[in-house]
C-alpha cells in the first residue's frame, strides 16, 4: 500500500469514528484548499477547521479523481493569481463546494458541505446506519455510493458497516475482485479480510501461481505473502535451492531471517 493511501484512510477512518446522534445532520463549514498535484488531472483537497489549519496532523486530505467530478473550477484556474472561484462537487451523499481565492496557485477558501437525506434513508434500507454529515462529506468525496454499496451486500459478506465502507471504497473492493477469489475455491471474505488483501495487493492471478506450485495459503497467509514478498519466483527459487518441506510459514521465516541470500 502506498503512503498516500495509508494517510488517507487513517484520515477517512478518524472522520468515521466521530459520534454524532442521528437526528443532526446539519451542514458542515470549514476552511478548504485545492491544489493540483504532479499527477495529471488529479487534485489534493484539504479540509480543516480553524484550530488545526496550519497542522498538517489534523483536518482530512483528499487525494484522488476531483478533477474529473469538480465543476467550477480547470486545471489552468491556478495559475489565475487572486481569481475568486467556487469549486462544486455535486454526489449522492450530499454536495459540496469550496469558495475562495487562487494564491500562489492553490485555491484558498471557505467549504460548505449539505448532506443529503434521501441517501441516508437509502443506507439505512440496506442497514448502513449511523452516517453523521462528516462521515457523509467523506462518502461524497470518496465516492461511496448507494449503488456501490449494494452490489457489495448482495454478494454476501458480512461485516459491512458504515465505517468499512470507506476503507472498501478506498482500496476499490468491488463484486468483480470479491468473486476472482471465491472462484479460487475460498469461501467468501468477509469486511475485514477484504481490506487486508487489498491493501497488500492480493491479486488472484499470483495465487493462481502460488497454488499451482503446491502449496494452499488461507486468508492470513494471503496477506502474509504479500507483506513479505513471498511470490511465485522466490518460491520457485527457494524449490530449487532444495528446501525441505517448504511451507508458507517457513517461506515467511526464510525472508525475515534473509536464509535466501
Amino acid at each position: 500500500m502506498n503512503r498516500r493511501a495509508c494517510f488517507v484512510l487513517m484520515i477517512a477512518m478518524s472522520v468515521a469514528s466521530i459520534a454524532v446522534p442521528a437526528m443532526a445532520l446539519e451542514s458542515l463549514h470549514a476552511h478548504c484548499t485545492v491544489r493540483a498535484t504532479e499527477t495529471p488531472g488529479r487534485l489534493s483537497l484539504r479540509i480543516s477547521d480553524e484550530e488545526c489549519r496550519e497542522d498538517r496532523q489534523c483536518g482530512s486530505s483528499y487525494s484522488n479523481d476531483l478533477m474529473n467530478r469538480l465543476t467550477g473550477i480547470s486545471a489552468g484556474d491556478f495559475s489565475r493569481e487572486g481569481a475568486q472561484l467556487t469549486a462544486k462537487l455535486e454526489a449522492e451523499a450530499g454536495n459540496f463546494s469550496c469558495s475562495g481565492t487562487v494564491h500562489d496557485g492553490v485555491l484558498v477558501g471557505a467549504s460548505l458541505f449539505v448532506p443529503d437525506d434521501a441517501f441516508v434513508k437509502r443506507m439505512a434500507q440496506m442497514g448502513v446506519e449511523g452516517l453523521s454529515s462528516e462521515k457523509l462529506q467523506a462518502y461524497a468525496l470518496l465516492k461511496v455510493e448507494s449503488g456501490w454499496a449494494q452490489s457489495l451486500k448482495q454478494t454476501g459478506i458480512q461485516g459491512i458497516d458504515a465505517d468499512k465502507l470507506l476503507a472498501l471504497r478506498i482500496f476499490n473492493v468491488t463484486p468483480e475482485y470479491i468473486r476472482s477469489i471465491t472462484e479460487l475455491g475460498y469461501a467468501l471474505p468477509n469486511a475485514d479480510q477484504l481490506i487486508a488483501m487489498r491493501v497488500q495487493g492480493v491479486d488472484a492471478k499470483e495465487v493462481r501461481e502460488v497454488r499451482a506450485l503446491g502449496f494452499q495459503p488461507d486468508f492470513d497467509e494471503l496477506v502474509q505473502m504479500r507483506i513479505f514478498h513471498i511470490t511465485p519466483e522466490f518460491i520457485r527459487r527457494m524449490q530449487a535451492r532444495d528446501f525441505k518441506d517448504l511451507t508458507i510459514a517457513k517461506l515467511v521465516q526464510i525472508r525475515i531471517f534473509k536464509l535466501d541470500e
